[in-house]
Formats: C-alpha cells, structure tokens, sequence
C-alpha cells in the first residue's frame, strides 16, 4: 500500500466535492433533499473516490469488499430503524402516545409557562422521536398561547426548539439517534445512555435559565388546552395502564436486553393494546363497522408498516398523530446505505486512514480529537446545511481516528449528537433553522440566543472531554 499511498490533500478532494455538491443540491431542494437527491450525490462522492482509486490501481473488488464490511456493520442499526419505526405505528393506534401527550400538556402553567414547555415538547419529542413533528404541533400551539401571554417569542421559541431538541436526542424513535451510533460503530441504548452525561446537565442548566426569565414576565391571561385535551379524551381511552408498555420496554433496556427485542417485545405489546383499549381507533383507520381478527390484523399491520394517521377534531392533534410506520424509516436507510458505499470506497483507497492520520498528528490529545469533531459538524451544518450529513460525514471520517485512541464508539457518537444535530436549528440556511423559523414563525436571529440546550450542547461535550469526564475507553 505504500507506494499507492494518497496525498492528504488527494483524500481531501472526494470530501470536498461532496461538500460542494450537497451545498448545491440543498439549495435547489430544500427540505426535500433527503427524499433521495443527497443519497445520490453520496454515491457521486463514493464514484470521485473510486476514479483516483483505479488510478492508484486499487482494484474494483477490494473498493467492493469494504463497502460490503461497512454496510455488515450498520446491519443491526438497519433492522433498529425498521422495528422503531414498527414500534412508532403500534405506540399510536395504542394511545401510548396520545397519553404521553395528554398527560404533558396538563403540566402547563402561567407560573411556569417557560420551563413547561421545555418540558411538554421534551415529552412529545421523546415519545414521537421527531423535534420537527413536535415544533410543528404543539410547539405552533405554545407560540399561539406565548403570543396572547404578551411573551417575547423568541424567548418562547427557545424554549420549545431546547425542548424538542432534548427529547429528539435521546429518543430510540429518532432517526439521528439511530444514525449517530451507526455511523460510529456503536450501539443505540449505549449512545443513548452515553449521551445523557452531557445532555441532562444541559438540559437542567437550560431549565434553570428559563425558570428564572419566567419570573420576569407578566401573566393576565390563563392559557386554554382544553380543546386539545377534549380532543385526545374524545378520540382515544387515556389510562394509565398504556404506560406499562413504555415502561416495559425500559426495563428491558436496563436489563441490557438485545435492542432489537426490547423493540419487538414494546412493538407487540402496543399492537396487544390497540385491541383492548382503542378498537374505536383500529375501525377508523381501516374504515369498518365491526371489529374481527382480520379487521384487527389488518390496522395493526398497517400501522407497523406503512404511514397511519388517526384523525380528531382538532387540526393540531391531526399533524400530530400520525407515524410512517417501517416505511417511513426508509430515507434515512437509504441514506445510510449510500453513506456507506461513500465511506466504503474512501476507506478502501486508504483516504480515510490518511485524513485519520493526519487529524491525529494534529489532535495530541483526547480534547483535540473531541475538539476537530465539534469543529467538522459545525463546518458540514454551515456548508453542507443538512443535521444528517454533519453526522454522517464526520462519522465516518473521524471514527478511525477514535479507534487508533482506543476510545469507544460512544464518545463519537455522543459528540456527533451534542455538535451536529443540536446546532443545526441555530443556522438560518440550515434545513432546520429554515425548518423551525418558518413553522414557528420566528426567526432564527431572535430566538438564537434562548435555544440555551442546542449551543450549550457542544461546549458541555467540550467541557467533558477538556477534563476528562465520562470518557469511556474501548472494551477489547
């Protein structure tokens, strides 16, 4: 391999085509980049990748071999995204959901209206695994109530993206979830666990700033959730039993059961519950008159695998419930797949161990290494303007490097989450920032500086690593 060794600035070139190429392809797209233009320009990098590899005469099937060995790896994060999204479809025809969203709307307050919807839009995040979803419903609906309250909205824009953002990060259901350990080779409930280190005190810092601008305001007018929570009691049976399911599937979790079926198990569970407590719900969504195991059969296994949505008479609510089912997982698979093909092909010509080598000839110590990651995410959501693509090249480009420090997967993926997925809402031409300021009406500028989690976030991950908090070494 020596003599087909790579310039630094040779290994470099693939990234930067990738990084211009999705900039531009973002910007014709939008939002809808992700529906498959982004995979396809990752597949344009991997080809840029594999023309300077025939001309170092690395072979056609080696390039094969390791993309073959990375999507090996992601097999297990695959098959999570596809029984999450399995689970996201019984957890709402079940009522799990809707009561996770009953019940948190009932904490709002005047007295702690600030603090409360960090709180509301944490649960509803956690629950649904989407910060989008929950900006977009009841996130829309607390910028309505802040508004009559005469509360600066930024400041309530903060509140809720802080929220939302907290709740998406540490939820199995959230696609960045997933993605970030798949990209750095570890495993979900370890990331998961991994990242409440940095993001609980961040999120407790962010709820103490709040509390206390929650003192400054003037309340005159008490906020009505009535017709949102009329609206879930008329639809679905709200008890406290649903929530054996959720709880369940914790204790599994902390019981290090597989990922795969603790998910199964909180999959089955929500489909055994959808029988017993909303039949209502399964004769909607299948539009019959009377319940029968093949009517049941049939709403469950939609709502496992294709996108389902329960209809009430509130609008919000509407948005609100609905789940892609495996289906909708399928992008974000499709983005992993050809992430990986990427990354393959860069790995096989040796770019990947070069660009390592030399972050790591920088990086002469653990917070360097942290410290280039934080910068590269920040640098991909800048230019590349998409919160999946500043984890997914990062990923993979830095995990190597983690390994050569015999670091586990976990302090990457925990990074990636803490510098890539947070900060993304916090650049006006980013998809999120565009995303959020446009949903809630808000501009980025004004609630910038109250969105305290998303750029609390990087500096908490660089506090850790600066001394060497819960930095956990790899398990040979």
């Amino acid at each position: 391999m020596k003599k087909n060794q790579i310039s630094l600035t040779t290994a470099l070139l693939p990234l930067f085509f990738l990084v211009v190429l999705l900039s531009y392809n973002v910007i014709i797209y939008g939002d809808d980049a992700l529906n498959g233009s982004n995979q396809f320009i990752l597949l344009i990098g991997g080809a840029i990748a594999a023309i300077i590899g025939f001309k170092k005469k690395i072979s056609y099937d080696s390039m094969l071999e390791k993309i073959a060995d990375n999507l090996k790896s992601v097999t297990g994060a695959l098959l999570i995204l596809l029984f999450v999204g399995a689970l996201s479809g019984t957890w709402l025809i079940s009522g799990i959901i809707p009561a996770m969203i009953y019940y948190g709307l009932q904490i709002l307050h005047p007295s702690i209206f600030l603090p409360a919807c960090i709180v509301i839009c944490a649960i509803i995040s956690i629950s649904t695994g989407s910060s989008w979803t929950t900006s977009a419903t009841v996130g829309i609906a607390l910028i309505g109530i802040g508004s009559v309250l005469k509360i600066p909205l930024g400041m309530v824009a903060g509140a809720i993206i802080s929220g939302a953002y907290f709740g998406d990060k540490l939820s199995p259901l959230s696609d960045t979830t997933n993605l970030a350990p798949a990209m750095a080779g570890g495993e979900l409930f370890d990331h998961i666990k991994y990242m409440t280190y940095t993001t609980v005190p961040s999120i407790l810092f962010t709820l103490i700033v709040f509390s206390i601008l929650n003192l400054t305001q003037n309340y005159n007018v008490l906020p009505d959730t009535g017709d949102l929570l009329g609206a879930i009691r008329e639809k679905f049976t709200i008890n406290f039993w649903l929530f054996l399911v959720p709880i369940t599937v914790i204790i599994l979790i902390v019981k290090k059961t597989p990922p795969l079926v603790a998910l199964l198990v909180g999959t089955l569970m929500g489909a055994l519950f959808a029988i017993f407590f909303q039949p209502q719900i399964l004769l909607d969504i299948t539009g019959s008159k009377t319940l029968n195991s093949k009517i049941a059969y049939k709403a469950i296994l939609d709502a496992i695998s294709v996108s389902t949505q329960v209809n009430t008479n509130n609008a919000i609510l509407n948005d609100l419930f609905i789940s892609g089912g495996m289906k909708g997982m399928l992008d974000t698979i499709w983005l992993i797949i050809c992430a990986m093909v990427f990354g393959g092909v860069m790995d096989a010509i040796g770019a990947l161990r070069v660009i390592s080598n030399a972050l790591l000839s920088w990086a002469k110590n653990t917070f360097q290494l942290f410290a280039s990651t934080v910068a590269s995410c920040l640098t991909i959501n800048l230019t590349a303007s998409d919160q999946y693509l500043s984890i997914v090249i990062p990923g993979k480009m830095f995990s190597k490097a983690y390994e050569e420090r015999n670091l586990a997967p976990e302090n990457l993926s925990r990074t990636l989450e803490d510098s890539g997925t947070v900060t993304s809402v916090l650049i006006p031409w980013n998809t999120c920032g565009a995303y959020q300021s446009g949903v809630l009406g808000v501009s980025v500028l004004e609630y910038f500086f109250f969105a305290i989690f998303n750029w609390l976030s990087p500096l908490m991950t660089l506090i850790y690593a600066a001394l060497s908090i819960r930095i956990a070494k790899k398990i040979n």
